[in-house]
């Protein structure tokens, strides 16, 4: 008995093959969809904040007086949204989403000139001749990653903090409550800044695809699960916090050389408010580099490899780690090194 194959008929494993290749390329286009949106919404982002123009109190104001005015107006309409996606009770929602949001944005008006201001801070023995204080600057871009069970107060509160500090905004709008996230989607660009305050929603944009993209800061709230996931994502984008200095034609030369060689070189640099890096003017370069080499033969002699006061790196690997650097860029003091001593320094 001769039996025909039906070839219209593809087998079970053939099927499942053809399957899993669907399903694979509908989640690389999904995926490749979710990273081209972040990468246009974080350039727009970061755009918007090095223009500076998130900075200005007046700026500041003026966008969390238009959260205020939004939620006052739109009131009846959030009410109904969060009806529609948690049942929620009117008295609820006014009570615990918009007022509490409100009350935080008029805080943070009314504070929000003092909080800017620089804040004099007490003076060691080594800055008792120094103007010192504390200045709070914007982080950058800000993700927020909106909270479903309380939709307008986990998304706005955080945003209230992240608008008064100055920085620009990126928010992950909730996809559960698809009533009211439709809502904000609508408002929130009729009254804030569209280039500084974008929005990312819709079932296909997947939060740990966007924390791919570096940010400068994220704010989460939710379940354990998830927040070990948003944790572990933005940690491959931590750098470490530097300390540059800027020097420009206005400075003392000679005073600014010795203030930044003390810090750079006690412990032979090797403490956390070294400064990183110098910035400076051109027309000052030359007699900046040459006011420090001044202050290096002060402090520790034409050969600091013999002074009492110059310190080694602490070990091997930090010592051949730094060496590294020497690599990059042009050295045009010192660059002598003794591995032996672990000992960078200035011939």
């Amino acid at each position: 008995m001769k039996r025909t194959m039906d070839n219209s008929s593809p087998s079970p494993s053939r099927w499942f093959r053809v399957l899993r290749r669907t399903v694979s390329g509908e989640r690389s286009a999904r995926k490749s969809s979710t990273s081209s949106v972040c990468e246009d919404i974080l350039k727009k982002s970061q755009e918007a904040f090095s223009s500076g123009k998130t900075k200005p109190y007046s700026f500041r104001l003026e966008q969390l007086q238009a959260m205020v005015t939004m939620l006052e107006r739109h009131e009846s309409e959030f009410v109904g949204a969060l009806e529609k996606d948690l049942h929620k009770p009117k008295f609820e929602t006014i009570l615990s989403e918009i007022t509490t949001v409100k009350n935080e944005a008029i805080y943070a008006m009314n504070n929000l000139e003092q909080w800017m201001m620089p804040e004099p801070v007490q003076k060691s023995m080594s800055s008792f001749l120094d103007s010192c204080f504390v200045k709070k600057e914007p982080m950058g871009v800000v993700l927020i990653i909106g909270g479903w069970s309380s939709p307008i107060q986990l998304c706005l509160i955080p945003m209230v903090g992240a608008v008064a500090a100055g920085n620009s905004v990126v928010l992950k709008l909730p996809q559960t409550c698809s009533h009211t996230a439709g809502l904000l989607q609508t408002l929130l660009p009729l009254h804030l800044d569209n280039n500084c305050y974008q929005l990312l929603s819709g079932q296909h944009i997947e939060l740990l695809e966007i924390l791919e993209h570096k940010f400068d800061h994220v704010f989460y709230i939710g379940d354990s699960m998830t927040g070990r996931q948003v944790m572990q994502a933005a940690a491959k984008h931590m750098t470490p916090e530097k300390n540059p200095c800027y020097v420009d034609k206005t400075c003392d030369l000679a005073v600014a050389a010795r203030r930044i060689a003390w810090a750079r070189f006690v412990n032979a640099g090797q403490n956390s408010l070294a400064p990183d890096y110098v910035l400076c003017t051109v027309d000052v370069q030359d007699s900046l580099i040459h006011e420090l080499e001044i202050c290096i033969h002060e402090f520790y002699g034409k050969n600091p490899q013999d002074s009492l006061h110059y310190g080694r790196m602490a070990s091997l690997d930090q010592y051949r780690r730094v060496k590294d650097f020497l690599s990059c860029g042009q050295v045009v003091l010192g660059g002598q090194t003794d591995e032996s001593e672990r000992y960078i320094g200035k011939d």
